[in-house]
């Protein structure tokens, strides 16, 4: 009798712990990426009335099965439905991800500072240091770095994706390499036809992202065989100031930029703001040095009077030779020293002319020493400013189109297709511009000709350069690869999220915050992960996995547990009965 209240007892107890396990499964209906949990019963143990007996020839009996009574039920087993994905859930969210399994159940890796989790809820933003965290714990996810050297992707020990950190905030500048003209050519155009030509702009960028226009101006040269010139007229930076006219100042040389023996006209002044031109008939006066035209260098002296004097020494220039000499110069430095008579000296100076007018050695090669020459190609001072000219051919290419037909045959030599501008000379932020021609053509155009530069080849897709772009979104591809963009037209790959398998899911343990640890029957985690796509899964941006709880099966198991519950107390109550009724037998 007593054994019948002990086994529904164990039976009210296991099927409460069912209910328990339903309960949370409903509980959890909409948890993010929640798994269910199904509850089997196992027996306890029997008492064995009588053992079994075989059968005995001798006696003509046959065997006897064992006589045992059950003791009860526990909990067999709490199986997680670990491996059972959940509904999909559309949110927008490029930052939301689900994983889809192909062969493996996936899980992300995400660690809480001591220890490395599991997890399948994909709600994840970017927290205040810039790391890919779960929206709900703040747990960082882990995955794999990018390479810096080679800007790929180094599958080893996954580590925290900081993927806003301030490296990531801003993506390089790219300097342009390629450039494209199009459009129609009109010979009628009066542009074309003019002194200056039609003027066409090609915006570029430095390695530094720094913008520059090269300014080329477009003359017909032969209307009757459809030949033009293009000629590179100057470079300006963003405050419109000649890059050109800085160069040659600066002791450069053009005349190969654009491929050509030939120099633009160009000014350059004399480094030294201490000297001076002084033109025939300056109101300078013989007492303060004055010799006729030329260049003077500048001083100052005081008399006993007390006053400050400016004067003039004359600077012998030897062209032939590039030298010039400033001679030593006696003054008084100050108002005492004139007063006291004692003088001091300004040390005798020598230089070169090209430095002195920061010129090339071939531009002086070509000066005339004549103030008011009109040669040319010949350099000459202007006798106003004291400025060095150099008037050159310009620096231009032959464009020459089909009479036939109008279309484009070369540029700059038959066969040719393209030109090269050859910034490099400018300096080391300057990149060589390759400059393609192809596209374009003669034709009657109503006397309006359409030529225009743009950056790039392929629709501006190769060699267009970029500025220094700004981090203006992120985005997650099918396979990990978290990408960010920038509002110069870079995606750059920062990084990758990793995945964990096991070799049963199942046997991980649930620590509760949608997350998972290994145990000794799950299998343990290299440390490393996987990709995801390796078997054919994938992450999904913009959907979340939902919980695969079904209610309509745990409806049903409530039934059926309740029933169970109350079948084991009426055992009780029946068994109850009965030993009431033995004890009235002693009445």
């Amino acid at each position: 009798m007593m054994r019948s209240l002990f086994s529904a007892v164990s039976g009210l107890k296991t099927h409460q712990t069912k209910m328990d396990v339903i309960g949370n499964n409903v509980a959890n209906v909409n948890t993010v990426a929640f798994k269910s949990t199904t509850t089997t019963f196992s027996e306890i143990m029997y008492q064995t009335v009588s053992n079994a007996s075989g059968a005995n020839a001798a006696t003509g009996k046959g065997g006897v099965n064992a006589r045992q009574i059950g003791l009860g039920v526990t909990t067999g087993a709490n199986k997680v439905r670990v491996t059972n994905p959940g509904s999909a859930e559309t949110t927008g969210d490029a930052m939301d991800l689900r994983l889809t399994d192909k062969v493996s159940t996936n899980f992300f890796i995400v660690s809480n500072g001591s220890q490395n989790l599991f997890t399948r809820a994909g709600s994840f933003y970017v927290d205040g240091a810039g790391n890919l965290a779960m929206t709900s714990t703040g747990y960082t996810v882990m995955g794999w770095q990018v390479d810096e050297t080679t800007g790929q992707i180094k599958k080893d020990t996954v580590s925290a994706l900081r993927i806003m950190q301030e490296k990531n905030l801003t993506s390089p500048p790219e300097a342009t390499t390629k450039g494209t003209v199009a459009g129609t050519m009109d010979k009628n155009d009066t542009d074309v036809t003019s002194d200056d030509g039609y003027m066409m702009n090609l915006n570029f960028y430095d390695k530094l992202g720094y913008v520059y226009q090269a300014r080329f101006a477009v003359k017909v040269t032969d209307p009757d065989t459809e030949t033009f010139t293009v000629e590179l007229a100057d470079i300006l930076d963003s405050n419109n100031v000649s890059v050109l006219d800085k160069y040659l100042k600066d002791g450069g040389d053009v005349s190969s930029i654009f491929g050509q023996n030939t120099f633009e006209i160009k000014k350059s002044f004399p480094k030294d703001p201490n000297i001076a031109y002084l033109p025939a008939g300056s109101t300078v006066t013989a007492a303060q040095g004055y010799q006729g035209a030329g260049h003077y260098y500048k001083y100052t002296t005081w008399n006993t009077n007390g006053d400050e004097i400016e004067m003039y020494k004359k600077i012998n220039i030897d062209y032939a030779n590039n030298t010039y000499e400033i001679p030593e110069i006696t003054r008084y430095a100050d108002q005492e020293a004139a007063q006291n008579n004692t003088p001091s000296t300004i040390a005798r100076k020598t230089g070169t002319v090209t430095e002195m007018f920061g010129i090339s050695q071939e531009q002086l090669n070509a000066y005339d020493n004549n103030p008011n020459s009109t040669a040319v190609p010949r350099g000459v001072i202007d006798p106003a400013t004291g400025e060095y000219v150099f008037t050159g051919p310009a620096v231009n290419y032959t464009l020459k189109f089909s009479k036939e037909n109008g279309e484009f045959e070369y540029v700059g030599a038959a066969g040719s297709k393209t030109v090269t501008m050859n910034l490099g000379q400018l300096g080391e932020n300057f990149a060589d511009i390759e400059i393609d021609f192809s596209t374009c053509r003669a034709s009657d155009n109503g006397g309006k000709t359409t030529l225009g530069a743009d950056p790039g080849w392929n629709k501006g897709t190769i060699g267009k350069g970029k500025a220094l772009g700004a981090m203006i979104g992120l985005s997650i591809s099918n396979n990990g690869e978290i990408y960010g963009s920038y509002d110069n037209g870079n995606t750059v790959l920062l990084g990758q999220i990793a995945v964990a398998q096991f070799a049963n899911a199942s046997g991980l343990e649930k620590v509760g915050e949608n997350c998972y640890t290994t145990t000794l029957n799950s299998g343990e985690f290299d440390g490393i992960g996987v990709e995801i796509a390796a078997d054919g899964s994938s992450m999904i941006s913009g959907e979340l996995e939902m919980s695969n709880v079904d209610l309509s099966t745990e409806f049903t198991q409530m039934i059926i547990t309740q029933r169970g519950f109350q079948s084991n107390s009426r055992v009780i109550t029946t068994s109850d009965t009965l030993l009431e009724e033995l004890i009235n037998l002693k009445r």
